[in-house]
C-alpha cells in the first residue's frame, strides 16, 4: 500500500514530513534525484525525461500512485505525463491542485465555469522553471477570472536550503520578496510554489508583511490525499516498507536531509 513521493532534491521532504502525520499507516517511498538538482534551472524536455524515470523506479518500489512533490516537475511535465505517458492502472498527481484548491476555495472536480474569487492580487515565488511554464496561472485561470498574479523566479534558493546556508537563504528570501513588491506593491497573497520554500515560510512572512496570506503546500497536500486515497482505495500500491533513495551520494544526502528534517534519515542508492 506504499505511496510514492518524488522531488528533485530535498524540499519534497516537507510534503513527505506532512503526509506521513496526516496518513501514519501508509508506507511511502521517497525518491530524491540529488544527482541532477536543482531542476528549476533545466529545459522541459529535460525535466519530462527525469520525472519519468524516476517515477519509473517509484513504480518498481510497488508505489501505483506517486506524487510529483516539485513544483518544476509539476509544471513543466505532468499534463505532458498524463496525456500520453502514465499507464492506466498507475497514477501520478502534481502539487498545484491543492494549492488552487485553497486559493479559489472550490474542489478540484468542480467544472463550473470560472468565477470571481475573493483574492484579487497575488504574488508567486518559485523557481524559474515554474515561473516560465506559466502552469500555475493557466489552472488557476480555469478557475478563477479577475485574479492578477505577479510571479517572482527566486534563483538561488533552492542550493542555498539544500546546502544547508540558511544565512544565504534568507538573505535570498529577502531580495526576491523586494523584487516582486516593486513589481506588485500590496499583494494579498503569497504562493510558496517550490516544496523548499516551507522551511522559509517565517522569513517570507516577516518580508511580506501580517497582512499578506501565505499559502504554503504541505498540509495541503497531505489532506489532498488523503481524501484521494479515501475516494481511490484501489490506488494503494503493492510495496509494504518505507524507504528513501537518491541518485546523489547517499551519506551526503542523508546528512543533509537529518539537518532538513531534524531527524535522522537514512537514503540509499536508487
Amino acid at each position: 500500500m506504499a505511496v510514492g513521493v518524488f522531488d528533485s532534491g530535498l524540499g519534497g521532504l516537507t510534503v513527505l514530513n506532512a503526509v506521513s502525520k496526516r496518513l501514519p499507516d501508509v508506507p511511502f517511498a521517497y525518491f530524491a534525484d540529488s544527482a541532477h538538482a536543482p531542476y528549476g534551472v533545466r529545459d522541459a524536455d529535460d525535466v519530462y525525461n527525469l520525472t519519468c524515470k524516476a517515477t519509473e523506479r517509484l513504480w518498481d518500489e510497488g508505489c501505483d500512485l506517486v506524487i510529483l512533490a516539485c513544483n518544476t516537475a509539476s509544471a513543466a511535465a505532468l499534463r505532458r505525463m498524463q496525456e500520453s505517458w502514465i499507464p492506466k492502472d498507475k497514477r501520478v498527481l502534481g502539487v498545484f491542485v491543492p494549492l488552487i484548491e485553497a486559493l479559489t476555495e472550490r474542489q478540484w472536480g468542480d467544472n463550473s465555469p470560472p468565477r470571481e474569487v475573493a483574492v484579487k492580487h497575488v504574488a508567486l515565488f518559485a523557481t524559474p522553471a515554474t515561473v516560465s511554464s506559466r502552469a500555475f496561472q493557466r489552472e488557476l485561470a480555469f478557475r478563477a477570472i479577475g485574479v492578477d498574479v505577479e510571479a517572482q523566479a527566486c534563483g538561488g534558493l533552492v542550493d542555498a536550503i539544500e546546502e544547508g546556508d540558511m544565512i544565504l537563504a534568507e538573505a535570498l528570501v529577502r531580495s526576491h520578496v523586494d523584487a516582486l513588491k516593486r513589481k506588485m506593491p500590496n499583494p494579498e497573497a503569497a504562493i510558496l510554489g517550490c516544496t523548499h520554500y516551507p522551511l522559509m515560510q517565517e522569513i517570507f512572512q516577516d518580508a511580506l508583511g501580517p497582512q499578506v496570506a501565505v499559502y504554503s503546500q504541505a498540509n495541503l497536500v497531505a489532506d489532498s490525499l488523503a481524501d484521494y486515497l479515501e475516494r481511490h482505495p484501489n490506488m494503494h500500491g503493492a510495496g509494504e516498507n518505507s524507504c528513501f533513495l537518491t541518485t546523489g551520494d547517499p551519506a551526503k544526502v542523508s546528512r543533509h536531509a537529518t539537518q532538513f528534517l531534524k531527524r535522522k534519515i537514512d537514503f540509499a542508492k536508487a
